[in-house]
């Protein structure tokens, strides 16, 4: 394939898990994230708190951000990112947990999650 056949598009996939040592910090970062956001309309405000309150996973999701992960990379501009977060049984033993193994999920299970986009 020829340089001009080639997609300047990159999907860049990555899975991390977590553990949560102190959930009441999390959620309290997260609340200080959302107090914070000015733009944030103030129904989808109170939503948010609700669901960061209830939720660790949800926390998590506030205090993430894909752009944080590429911002000083040189040479690309972030076009579109999507993520999300979910409280899970983890086992660092069980050959499910083998990050070197492609499952081939796309992320597009049934699993309830806190999801979040920009772009």
């Amino acid at each position: 394939m020829s340089t001009a056949e080639t997609s300047r598009f990159v999907r860049l996939r990555v899975e991390l898990v977590i553990e949560v040592d102190d959930a009441d910090d999390l959620t309290k970062a997260a609340l200080q994230r959302i107090a914070d956001d000015a733009d944030m309309p103030q129904d989808e405000r109170v939503h948010a708190q609700s669901a960061v309150t209830e939720d660790t996973a949800e926390a998590l999701a506030y205090l993430v951000d894909p752009f944080d992960l590429v911002s000083e990379v040189p040479g690309i501009e972030l076009q579109q990112a999507s993520w999300s977060s979910e409280q899970i049984e983890y086992d660092p033993e069980s050959p499910e947990w083998d990050l070197d193994e492609d499952d081939g999920d796309d992320g597009d299970g049934d699993e309830e999650d806190a999801e979040k986009a920009v772009g």
